[in-house]
């Protein structure tokens, strides 16, 4: 049973021996349940702590619309496109290593489409660093009429799933779509050049079964989910972003790319190539599972094809001794726990949400990045990636295989997936009777969701909810979830809800991901002792808007299918104007106005009081940003001045700072002891990045004396706060690897006044022994804070949610020196995330 998977080892102990060269295992057969062996954590967990320096252009790409690219030729296929050759650059990280530098794949991939007729290019958008991402598509020539068949029948496997099960033609025809996504992380590059090899072999190879392969399905590669990093050997893009962690919100366009192959093109599998495990690692995970998906068909297949592609990765021949890689681990079999599949910001935990049955992270063994790549010789790195891309290769040909063999299945079971989400039936846990074949099922795999009936988004209400409800609305249309708007008033379980109320059914193909985008989560703290990455993050509790759950029935109510919200923005015709700043869009309509030098005054409450003779730049923010300007006669208590943030913050915070229109300077320890220009700025906000106990003496002294405001944020925010004596107030540091959504209280008053009632935490922290003149912004809630999420106490006994009840999350008061200043114990901005919660950020940024 399950129970006998091994025990978990130390991540320290993990990562020393990932990718090593150390002595080799007594055995050199695949590892087994009675063969315990290194914990293969995953690279990059934790709290995000890298510093941010992310040009302004790669926020603003992140932020804008999609950029043209060449014009492919559409119909059948093949789909010609000549690509644009960037400029050789010899500063690109992959040259090192031998393998292709992104300039060199357009130049191969033009090549590639004039080998034969199975190859066509698109670009499928752009980096935030402004590079293309190409898409390349391998099948059997397809007349235009033959293409417009094979995108009906996947629209009726999508939208009529209970029809498609019984359509002979669909069985017969219908082209299964494989996904390979290649080098998201850019630092681990090893993907895209196994992709382009293999693309190759397809388009020049005479035998009958790759004829018969690419007849009977379709293989998209991503050949380069992200140039960014391949250039610049970061994990992350240019942005700072690592875009694995970026689904469900897709703040990046390289995320937003995918998601629309994920969209179009419907892969029933799917591949995400990643480094380095060794041995190799291939997914399916180990518990938890995410509730929300029809795991007994997933695990059924994607168990199904890792012993395929464990098969043909250890068949290469490499072993320990000579080459020093370890033989292929599959973690549902070889693993207790911390390599799991709960939350959906990872590519293959997103896919099974639009109908993929079989995805997986592959991370192939030879570490070649980070501080191996600067240390070992370049015959070393290159022999190490040579192994890799061969990895890599070994485990796509096997997943072709796979999806050929069992393509009837595995399309029925597609098929399937929508099904039960349109009939509105239950889940079946997994078994060994549900999923006969795959060993070791126990309790401890089943993860299930109990769908509600119907989620109802009101319309009217605060400004604030209006707002918000528009940007969910508009995210869960993008993530090709269906919502209706009631035409008329009704009444549900007891509640009214005026016409113009969105509706989503969750008798729909796609509930999983309906679900998953609004369901508060879960508590899964008592369930496994480590998680990897985030537990919990639910959108209908962290984006501002009003969701509420119907669990016994649906509206009965004439509806309209919503392609977009309906717009929130008004200008009121007369008087001056209360712009209220509860939502990231008013802080960023604010910025606007200050940046285009309206005089504008701020209320008791935090408002925005702004003169009626700038009503026509109000009307252009009010339809652009979707925010209200309401009449008033307030006349405000002070002016309001644009702020000016030097930022020693995360990614994720640098862009939501950005995106709420602040004029930001990342700065860092280095950048403060080179000599800062203090009179530049107006406010500090120190969250990553800048150690005031390792500034000298004339940063320090300089700092001391700029008189700016400061927002500190978590550990690093609340030390520079101590070492700097400004706030009197003890931090006290919850367990560091807890995170998810909890409940908090607000204070009345201009940071946290109106602000929802839940928020964000990771390694949560809050404050204790308060001084004279601090006030406590925000507290946690009563009892057990945790909504949804992982929070237990440490090994000591501390640290745990029953320890941070009802304290102070969030603090504020004013320094020795005068300057307003405001600590946070929560995570307002984590990753770009929680977007109904920026604005506390935003208001503190504005008190000074």
């Amino acid at each position: 049973m399950g129970s006998s998977r091994p025990v978990l080892i130390t991540a320290s102990l993990a990562a020393a021996l990932a990718g090593a060269l150390l002595v080799p295992p007594a055995a050199t057969g695949a590892p087994g349940r009675d063969d315990p062996r290194p914990h293969p954590l995953r690279e990059g967990g934790g709290r995000d702590t890298g510093a941010a320096r992310a040009p302004a252009s790669a926020t603003a790409n992140a932020l804008g619309g999609p950029a043209s690219g060449p014009r492919t030729r559409t119909g059948g296929y093949p789909r010609e496109t000549t690509l644009d050759v960037p400029p050789a650059n010899p500063d690109d990280k992959s040259i090192k290593l031998g393998l292709v530098p992104y300039h060199g794949i357009a130049p191969r991939l033009n090549a590639l489409q004039q080998l034969g007729d199975r190859v066509s290019v698109e670009v499928a958008g752009h980096s935030a660093g402004g590079h293309e991402l190409y898409l390349v598509t391998v099948t059997a020539p397809e007349s235009a009429a033959q293409a417009r068949e094979q995108e009906r029948m996947r629209e009726r496997i999508e939208n009529a799933p209970a029809a498609a099960a019984k359509d002979p033609r669909i069985k017969a025809a219908y082209k299964t779509p494989v996904f390979i996504n290649n080098n998201i992380h850019g630092n681990e590059w090893e993907g895209t050049d196994a992709a382009l090899k293999l693309i190759e072999e397809l388009a020049k190879a005479k035998d009958a079964r790759t004829a018969d392969l690419l007849a009977k399905n379709r293989v998209y590669l991503n050949v380069t989910a992200n140039p960014d990093g391949r250039i610049a050997g970061t994990r992350a893009n240019s942005g700072g972003f690592d875009l694995n962690r970026d689904f469900i919100t897709a703040t990046q366009p390289e995320s937003r790319a995918i998601r629309q192959i994920a969209i179009d093109k419907q892969p029933a599998v799917m591949l995400d190539l990643h480094g380095y495990v060794n041995g190799t690692l291939i997914e399916p995970t180990t518990p938890p599972h995410g509730e929300n998906y029809e795991y007994d068909l997933f695990l059924k297949n994607a168990y199904a094809n890792a012993l395929g592609m464990e098969k043909a990765v250890n068949g290469l021949g490499y072993t320990f001794d000579e080459d020093g890689v370890r033989p292929a681990v599959i973690p549902f079999r070889d693993e207790k726990e911390g390599w799991d599949d709960w939350p959906p910001v990872f590519t293959p935990q997103y896919m099974p949400f639009h109908g993929t049955v079989a995805s997986h992270t592959i991370e192939f063994p030879m570490r070649v990045n980070n501080r191996d790549y600067d240390a070992l010789p370049v015959a070393e790195l290159r022999r190490r990636a040579v192994v890799n891309t061969d990895i890599a290769g070994a485990a796509m040909r096997a997943t072709l295989t796979y999806t050929h063999e069992h393509r009837t299945s595995v399309i029925a079971d597609q098929i399937e997936t929508f099904r039960r989400g349109a009939a509105g039936e239950a889940q079946r846990p997994v078994s060994e009777e549900t999923v006969p074949g795959v060993p070791g099922i126990g309790p401890e795999d089943v993860y299930t969701a109990t769908f509600p009936r119907a989620y109802v988004i009101p319309a009217g209400g605060s400004q604030r909810s209006a707002v918000a409800a528009g940007r969910l609305v508009d995210h869960l249309v993008a993530n090709d979830v269906r919502v209706e708007q009631a035409r008329l008033p009704f009444r549900l379980e007891g509640r009214s809800y005026p016409a113009g109320s969105y509706v989503v059914d969750m008798h729909q193909p796609k509930r999983g991901l309906a679900n998953v985008i609004l369901a508060e989560g879960r508590d899964i703290s008592a369930d496994v002792s480590v998680m990897y990455d985030i537990s919990g993050w639910s959108l209908g509790l962290l984006w501002g808007a009003t969701v509420d759950k119907s669990v016994s029935d649906a509206p009965r109510v004439p509806t309209r299918t919503v392609h977009a919200a309906s717009p929130t923005g008004r200008v009121a015709p007369y008087g001056d104007l209360r712009l209220r700043l509860d939502d990231p869009k008013e802080i960023a309509a604010l910025n606007s106005l200050l940046a285009q030098g309206v005089q504008v005054r701020r209320t008791a409450d935090g408002a925005a009081v702004v003169p009626g003779s700038a009503r026509g730049v109000a009307r252009v923010l009010a339809d652009r940003l979707g925010v209200a300007f309401e009449a008033t006669k307030e006349k405000g208590t002070a002016p309001l001045h644009r702020t000016r943030v030097a930022a020693a913050v995360t990614p994720g915070e640098l862009f939501a700072l950005r995106e709420m229109g602040f004029a930001v300077v990342p700065v860092s320890t280095q950048a403060l002891n080179a000599g800062f220009d203090w009179s530049t700025v107006d406010a500090l906000f120190v969250s990553s990045g800048l150690d005031h106990a390792k500034l000298t003496p004339a940063a320090r002294a300089a700092f001391g004396a700029s008189g700016v405001g400061v927002v500190g944020l978590g550990e690093q925010g609340a030390a520079f706060n101590a070492a700097a004596s400004l706030l009197d107030v003890t931090a006290v540091a919850g367990n560091g690897d807890a995170n998810g959504v909890v409940r908090v209280t607000n204070a009345d008053g201009p940071i946290t006044g109106g602000a929802p009632a839940h928020t964000f935490v990771y390694s949560p922290g809050w404050f204790t022994g308060l001084g004279s003149g601090v006030r406590v912004e925000q507290s946690y809630g009563s009892g057990n804070p945790l909504v949804s999420g992982h929070w237990r106490a440490t090994e000591d006994g501390k640290g745990g949610p029953q320890h941070a009840a009802g304290r102070a999350s969030v603090v504020s008061g004013t320094s020795k020196a005068g300057a307003p200043v405001v600590l946070f114990g929560t995570e307002p901005l984590f990753r770009a995330h929680p977007k109904g919660v920026f604005a506390q950020i935003g208001r503190a940024l504005l008190t000074r």
